[in-house]
């Protein structure tokens, strides 16, 4: 595996359309590497003057959320000039601290988010078309893990099984349309979702003796003193009619719609629907939660009593400080309690050390770990053509020049700079990084390799080294299904 470590305050700056927003993935793998002991980590991220981590452990976060890595992803609002800073700055709480980054993707999008109601103020609604958020998550309701390469107009997005977050028994039934149905996009772009979460979906079921009896609910721990965007997905597959399935929409206990009927709202079977709410989280005890329930509302005498849900999508707000970043997760007393154990056999122990992050690389979080990075460089920016005569498009990878100093030993960075941000039109190319790969033994055969045939790192890399391998490790760093 190939990291880059920063001791001191880096920044990259990568060209962009002042007019588009930007999806901005980093990726984090906080493992051992030589020199570099990850639990020593502490850093923040500001990206187009937006904080998007602050004080951050990708360690601590690994572990309180049991995954062996992380990705944080963040849209960014059009910025109207043609370059994105991206600074990496070494917390200066922690002696010896530094920050690292295994991967990082650009990709540029369409304007995604518009108007939201706010929920317990119908009639102000948020604009969100020029705000930063980050993504919470983002969940095929109903459905199977959606991975990056099946996601809609090449945007790269992963949508995973929303099962985790179902609260209490309850948990209704999944369905799937018939090959029959066909999804068609009458009211907004593909872009928005791909047809596989309007195929699928979450129902409270038809028996009305059954359903008046409990709520569909999810529930979600979030940062408190944020504004939350939640993007409720929906496609009436089933049924045709107005009337038919009705039920009403709560958030955090407040009435965000009542008589929720998607035929009405999409006018025909088959042709999606989202709507977008807003709501303000506090800090307070107890407030971290953020919770969504539907309820079968027979007010209207609708055929069935039941309730529908294809997609879900949560997002953070930023603050009028322009800050996305959040505390570190706590890690759990149960997994604490693991930790000191398992640090206590390690030191009494004559048998080799095995650490928390390569246990989790064995078996936690659901599944086997699936990586592809880019290799040698580690930061990828992916960059849409489209094709003549065509509305389709293809994404390649290309290899970002840093203008910044960063620590190491060997250089994987070659070929000519962008201008450095500081006023020098021919920066001296003095940007090193330290690239190690992982101890541990990868299998190769279950990474993912997309745009294998576009590729273009211009890195450096072992001459004995061969393509079967570069081929795959090469760009994009793949969650397993779960979380």
């Amino acid at each position: 595996m190939h990291a880059r470590f920063f001791k001191s305050e880096t920044t990259y700056k990568f060209d962009v359309n002042g007019s588009s927003r930007y999806f901005l993935r980093l990726h984090f793998y906080p493992s051992s590497y030589p020199d570099f002991n990850t639990t020593n980590s502490y850093f923040s991220v500001v990206a187009g003057g937006v904080t998007v981590l602050n004080n951050f452990s990708a360690s601590i976060a690994a572990q309180a959320l049991t995954q062996a890595y992380l990705m944080k992803e963040f849209s960014l609002a059009p910025l109207n000039k043609d370059s994105l800073s991206v600074t990496f700055k070494p917390s200066d709480k922690y002696n010896g601290s530094f920050a690292f980054v295994n991967g990082i993707e650009l990709i540029p999008s369409p304007e995604l988010f518009d108007l939201a109601t706010m929920v317990g103020f119908d009639d102000q609604p948020l604009s969100v078309n020029s705000a930063n958020v980050q993504t919470m998550w983002r969940l095929n309701v109903g459905g199977q893990y959606i991975s990056p390469s099946n996601d809609s107009s090449g945007l790269g997005r992963s949508w995973y099984d929303d099962s985790p977050y179902i609260f209490s028994a309850a948990s209704g039934v999944t369905s799937q349309a018939d090959n029959n149905v066909t999804i068609q996009y009458r009211n907004f772009s593909a872009s928005i979702a791909p047809v596989d979460v309007y195929r699928t979906s979450r129902q409270m079921g038809f028996d009305g003796n059954v359903t008046k009896s409990f709520n569909l609910t999810w529930a979600f721990q979030v940062d408190g003193n944020f504004t939350y965007l939640m993007r409720l997905h929906f496609c009436e597959y089933e049924l045709s009619k107005i009337n038919e399935r009705v039920f009403d929409i709560f958030i955090n206990n407040q009435t965000a719609i009542k008589n929720a009927d998607v035929i009405a709202w999409s006018s025909q079977k088959g042709v999606p629907f989202y709507k977008d709410f807003a709501i303000y989280v506090p800090d307070g005890a107890g407030d971290e939660m953020l919770w969504l329930a539907l309820w079968p509302d027979n007010s209207m005498h609708p055929l069935y009593l039941d309730a529908i849900l294809n997609g879900l999508e949560i997002f953070k707000i930023s603050d009028a400080d322009s800050n996305l970043a959040g505390p570190n997760p706590t890690i759990s007393a149960m997994m604490q309690k693991q930790l000191d154990e398992e640090a206590k056999r390690a030191f009494s122990s004559d048998q080799p050390k095995k650490t928390y992050t390569t246990a989790l690389i064995g078996g936690a979080a659901g599944g086997a770990v699936a990586f592809a990075f880019v290799s040698a460089v580690v930061i990828g920016y992916k960059r849409k053509r489209r094709l003549p005569d065509s509305d389709s498009r293809t994404s390649s990878w290309l290899p970002i020049y840093s203008t910044t100093h960063t620590s190491g030993s060997k250089s994987t960075i070659s070929g000519k700079s962008h201008e450095n941000p500081e006023g020098s039109s021919k920066p001296k190319q003095t940007s090193t990084s330290v690239d190690y790969d992982q101890p541990e033994e990868i299998d190769h055969n279950s990474f993912l390799a997309m745009h294998r045939s576009t590729l273009s790192l211009g890195s450096e890399h072992d001459e004995n080294e061969s393509d079967d391998n570069t081929n795959d490790i090469f760009s994009q760093i793949v969650n397993p299904k779960g979380r």
